[in-house]
């Protein structure tokens, strides 16, 4: 963890987003995935990854994705949506936090 970190980088990034695919983007692509605060622009994500992670962004990609509908029984509801960025870092970087999961 970088000494450039402050607590409104940790606002912005969530959590990561670890699937199948964000799993083998990871190796092939050296694109790495995770949930971002919903009002996060492309430029704050970018800014929270390279002071977190001493690392050098090179492209950053958010998707904006809506709710499940769920139900049980004759009640229906939906589960919150959530903000996802997809980063792409320089070549030759890695964060090694996310290499072991």
């Amino acid at each position: 963890m970088s000494e450039k970190a402050q607590f409104r980088h940790f606002q912005t990034l969530v959590s990561p987003h670890v699937t199948e695919k964000s799993h083998n983007a990871t190796g092939n692509q050296n694109q790495y995935t995770f949930r971002v605060a919903r009002e996060a622009t492309k430029a704050q994500v970018k800014d929270a990854i390279e002071n977190v992670f001493d690392v050098q962004v090179e492209k950053v990609q958010v998707v904006n994705l809506p709710g499940k509908a769920k139900r049980r029984g004759a009640h229906t509801g939906r589960r919150p949506g959530y903000r996802k960025a997809i980063v792409r870092l320089a070549e030759g970087q890695s964060l090694e936090a996310m290499d072991e999961a």
